[in-house]
């Protein structure tokens, strides 16, 4: 059975997944009970009903939808009270599996780390793009979102290996480095890297409110 989660930590999870700060997110809910639809980055959030315990919201990125949740009334009255969520009820089963290297946490990569290694889950898998590679050839190349309860980072992912991972799937990552591109962080996974797919989490559900 899947966890339940809060409106609050949900509303994270998606800032996260979106690059969209919590406050900005939240405040977008706000504005949108009072003008039915409004724009938040790359995001448009939509009012769609209203009752006397909460209010149904939709979330779309273009033509996809991203989600549609109740958010109790009290939360959207009262905004000051909210306090900014962590991503842990999301990652509990990555948690809990072990490894005997003590893998490293998403929050503690830093620029130059090698040989790292760590369990994360697939948030987002942008389309590829085609490359000209300094080996004068072409290549796909999409940098995935990954994330765990300490934080999020882009994984770079060449060819075959855009295919073998999902999103909302939790991947083992062995022997990467981090490295430095456009002024953010990167998880790279060189020849001796190993990338593979240990599980499947679906994505928990949200408490209505109620």
């Amino acid at each position: 059975m899947r966890n339940k989660v809060s409106a609050a930590d949900y509303l994270y999870f998606l800032s996260v997944k979106y690059k969209i700060g919590f406050d900005s997110l939240f405040k977008g809910l706000i504005h949108a009970r009072e003008n039915s639809e409004v724009l938040c980055g790359k995001l448009t959030i939509q009012c769609r009903q209203k009752t006397r315990n909460h209010e149904v919201f939709l979330i779309t990125c273009g033509f996809k939808v991203v989600a549609q949740f109740f958010v109790p009334k009290y939360l959207l009255d009262n905004p000051n009270q909210i306090a900014e969520p962590t991503l842990s009820p999301w990652f509990s089963r990555v948690s809990k599996q072990s490894n005997v290297d003590k893998p490293r946490r998403i929050g503690d990569l830093r620029c130059g780390m090698k040989r790292i290694n760590l369990k994360a889950r697939v948030l987002d898998i942008p389309k590829a793009a085609l490359v000209f590679t300094r080996f004068g050839e072409y290549a796909r190349v999409s940098n995935a979102l990954i994330a765990d309860e300490t934080g999020a980072i882009k994984l770079c992912l060449w060819n075959e290996k855009i295919k073998s991972v999902s999103v909302d799937s939790v991947v083992q990552i062995e022997n990467a480095s981090v490295a430095r591109f456009r002024g953010e962080n990167q998880l790279r996974l060189g020849r001796k890297a190993k990338l593979s797919v240990i599980g499947e989490t679906n994505l928990p559900l949200l408490c209505n409110g109620k």
